[in-house]
């Protein structure tokens, strides 16, 4: 799936010729719901020049203890960020804040929303913060936008989940489970879109500690 560029995100250029960038471009996915964007179509670090957003809607900075292959951040409450962290081998979630790393290196995050009006709005901040520099330094692999509910998705938060997961290195959509209402359980659900996730976080954590 090709990801539709966020307008409110300022792509870079680069000096690179056309050939080479499309080269380096991954193949679309075959899943239409689930998007690991080629990094020639997204930014990859914060950018230059753009513009913050307001205090209130930033997430805070917290130094974490301990160690992760990768961090879970929440962009507010009730995202699902320990539930993700519970899916990857080795994350841990930070209580939706950046993590900091006392040894000063850069972790490397996943941050994860639900995909309703109020999460989807807050991954936009979140993003923000990142592009602008005004987060900590840390390597962003992408955004899990987790179902608020099960049945289809309205079109209006279709299309703001393509606007919100454009400004993402990359992003997936992950549709509701209904076991999780029922059972508490931290294992993989049998679902396509999970088990396509979970394979792409591990090759991305692989790929960014080598």
């Amino acid at each position: 799936m090709q990801q539709t560029l966020n307008p409110w995100v300022t792509r870079p250029t680069t000096d690179e010729p056309a050939e080479d960038t499309r080269t380096a471009a991954a193949p679309p996915t075959e899943d239409t719901r689930t998007a690991a964007a080629p990094p020639a179509a997204v930014i990859s670090t914060p950018l230059r020049g753009m513009v913050e957003p307001d205090a209130a809607d930033r997430l805070a900075s917290r130094s974490m203890a301990g160690t992760a292959r990768l961090w879970v951040v929440g962009t507010h409450g009730g995202a699902g960020e320990s539930r993700i962290a519970d899916l990857i081998e080795s994350a841990r979630s930070t209580d939706h804040c950046w993590p900091v790393l006392p040894s000063g290196g850069r972790p490397q995050v996943l941050l994860v929303c639900r995909a309703d009006m109020r999460g989807l709005s807050t991954a936009r901040n979140a993003l923000t913060q990142w592009v602008s520099g005004a987060a900590p330094k840390v390597d962003l692999l992408g955004l899990a936008l987790l179902a608020d509910a099960p049945g289809k998705t309205p079109k209006a938060l279709r299309d703001f989940t393509a606007l919100v997961g454009g400004g993402a290195p990359r992003f997936w959509t992950l549709p509701w489970v209904d076991a999780w209402r029922h059972t508490d359980t931290t294992a993989l659900p049998a679902v396509r879109e999970y088990q396509r996730f979970i394979t792409d976080m591990a090759a991305l954590a692989t790929a960014t500690n080598h």
